[in-house]
């Protein structure tokens, strides 16, 4: 009943939103009258603000046209590789005419990046990607909103998800790196386990960067509420049904704009306070300091619904039972045989864990965690790295992202590229 609320509120705002709109330009544009009134910039900052504030947020585009690799422009392709129900594998494939650059491209390593689903899209990583390029071959999984799925394409489980990455490493070979962001760390780990366990080629190395391997370490807020509230409340409290206006009618999911208010909720001052800030840019003309504003807020807004089933055997799985590192996680197969997750059957594919010192999301020793489950990797292809001064965001977007995380993956993947 609540995603039916929900929807009849945002059809009820989005013509306000839509006046807000009209009116923050009545009272800037400089061929209008308006426009010219004392106070016409204040009043245009405000509705402005408004119309950001009450507006619906589609997905964004990744827009990477083009890359600079080695000192060229490069142009890039985005490509859909595979589709299947609930995720799609993107490729960025870049192109150019320089033939001496052009081999330098295809002998540099592919690399595949498991975006999360935990309620942004993978637009969310669109700073690592455009990095990435720079010297790889970059794909992504780009998860599909649940509310977009028809129900006759059955459900999704975490199960399900480990057998698509799966898939993905198999579709793209044996020679790829896999980069894995906040809560794919789980779900990877076991798919290269059980590869691992069944005797196939595995990855060349798997980088896990801020994700809750053993979610027990250092809890976060995040942490605390999935293992506080029993499983029952969770699938009491948080689950709906998808309605009727979307192809993914009466699917249940856990709603993106319930994730969203938790985003939110974690640090609402800081959010309050960026809002405020954004006003008095515009009040002020810095056109600039708003745009980067309207950035962030139009990837941080646009949320995605998951599908109940997966939402669901995560939190237990990750957050109230502990399978992975507890040794007890049964993992089904596409042929529906149950199989235990064993990452100490990894051997040949080198680990690389990546923390940010300030993350209120996966606490401190939550992803270097994995390093106690890989015993069977050598320790010389083991190595975990702390981005001082970073947040979660921070391990993988912004500056600290190109300048300190991302050389530190750079030099691991390449060191293990023979």
């Amino acid at each position: 009943m609540l995603y039916q609320i929900y929807e009849t509120q945002r059809a009820w705002i989005s013509p306000f939103s839509e006046f807000a709109s009209a009116a923050s330009k009545l009272y800037s544009h400089p061929l209008s009258l308006m426009a010219h009134l004392p106070v016409a910039q204040r009043v245009a900052a405000g509705f402005d603000l408004v119309h950001r504030l009450t507006k619906e947020y589609e997905k964004p585009e990744f827009n990477i046209n083009k890359v600079n690799v080695h000192g060229t422009d490069v142009v890039i392709q985005e490509q859909v590789v595979e589709a299947k129900p609930f995720c799609r594998l993107l490729r960025f494939k870049r192109f150019t005419d320089n033939g001496a650059l052009l081999e330098k491209l295809r002998a540099q390593p592919s690399v595949l990046v498991v975006a999360p689903l935990s309620g942004h899209h993978s637009t969310l990583l669109r700073d690592t990607v455009r990095t990435l390029l720079q010297d790889h071959k970059v794909y992504i999984t780009d998860w599909v909103d649940a509310r977009m799925v028809p129900l006759e394409s059955g459900e999704f489980h975490l199960d399900d998800y480990i057998n698509y990455v799966q898939e993905f490493i198999r579709k793209i070979g044996p020679d790829v790196h896999v980069i894995s962001v906040c809560q794919p760390t789980v779900p990877v780990l076991a798919a290269i386990s059980l590869m691992a366990s069944r005797g196939e080629t595995t990855p060349r190395t798997m980088t896990m960067m801020g994700g809750p391997i053993d979610a027990r370490k250092s809890p976060t807020a995040v942490n605390n509420l999935a293992m506080n509230k029993s499983f029952e409340w969770f699938e009491n409290n948080v689950i709906y049904r998808v309605p009727q206006n979307y192809p993914g009618a009466g699917r249940r999911v856990y709603p993106g704009f319930m994730q969203h208010t938790g985003f939110v909720a974690m640090n609402p001052d800081r959010h309050a306070n960026s809002h405020y800030d954004y006003f008095l840019d515009l009040v002020r003309g810095d056109e600039e300091s708003a745009d980067a504003h309207r950035v962030f807020y139009d990837e941080y807004n646009a949320v995605l619904d998951m599908p109940a089933e997966y939402y669901l055997d995560t939190i237990k799985t990750v957050f109230q039972d502990f399978a992975l590192v507890n040794g007890t996680w049964m993992v089904r197969n596409p042929q529906g045989e149950p199989e235990l997750v064993k990452p100490a059957d990894i051997k040949t594919t080198a680990l690389l864990t990546v923390e940010g010192e300030l993350d209120d999301i996966s606490g401190a020793g939550q992803t270097r965690a994995a390093h106690e489950l890989c015993t069977g990797i050598p320790s010389s292809n083991q190595k975990h790295y702390d981005v001082i001064g970073a947040g979660h965001y921070g391990i993988f977007s912004g500056r600290r992202w190109r300048e300190m995380a991302y050389p530190e993956i750079r030099s691991f993947i390449l060191a293990h590229n023979k």
